[in-house]
């Protein structure tokens, strides 16, 4: 594994989503219709509430109860009730298909980039989109050596750009982001009128 990550901005979020894969899985989950270091903090906030980012203990909790975990406050989202039940079922499929590992996900019979997005787009919550930002997460920063990874994760496996969460490695390439996903939210909404 390669460095400590730094996609939060808090020392204990970054060192939770750097030595626990779920977390990193389940930030990524979260990353949507919120701030990108919002969706990350997601996993300090279960692992400071349930004791445990650990998947077979978040798929053995009651499901009502973990949502109820997920909707005190501060949230760990904009939606917990929907996010809370998402979690939880990404946790499940970890534990069934992957034997609570995260990690074999992407290690597992030593697969190719295009194996990794085919299992990460078989999650339950991630859609092609979320599964390429992820594989360039792994890749980038993770350490991911699957052989045509940066193909399979498309334009987010390219280097020198920040258009996503695999390119945050402190504020500045995290202004960077915001920065390119304004202009692209302008440039669709320009494209609407």
């Amino acid at each position: 594994m390669s460095q400590t990550l730094s996609l939060v901005g808090d020392p204990e979020a970054d060192r939770i989503l750097t030595e626990h894969p779920f977390a990193l899985l389940a930030g990524m989950l979260l990353d949507q219709q919120i701030p990108m270091e919002v969706a990350f903090d997601g996993p300090r906030k279960i692992a400071e509430r349930l004791g445990s980012v650990e998947p077979d203990r978040i798929a053995a909790t009651d499901p009502e109860e973990f949502v109820a975990l997920c909707s005190t406050p501060p949230a760990v989202h904009r939606f917990p009730r929907s996010m809370g039940q998402r979690v939880h079922d990404l946790a499940a499929a970890v534990v069934r298909d992957w034997d609570g590992d995260a990690a074999t996900i992407w290690t597992r019979d030593d697969p190719d980039g295009t194996e990794v997005l085919r299992r990460l787009r078989a999650l339950p919550g991630f859609g092609d989109q979320k599964a390429r930002i992820f594989l360039a997460l792994l890749g980038k920063q993770r350490g991911l050596r699957a052989p045509g990874w940066r193909e399979a994760a498309g334009d987010y496996g390219r280097d020198g750009v920040h258009m996503s969460i695999a390119d945050v490695t402190g504020p500045e390439s995290l202004q960077q982001v915001r920065a390119y996903k304004k202009e692209k939210k302008a440039a669709a909404k320009a494209a609407r009128a």
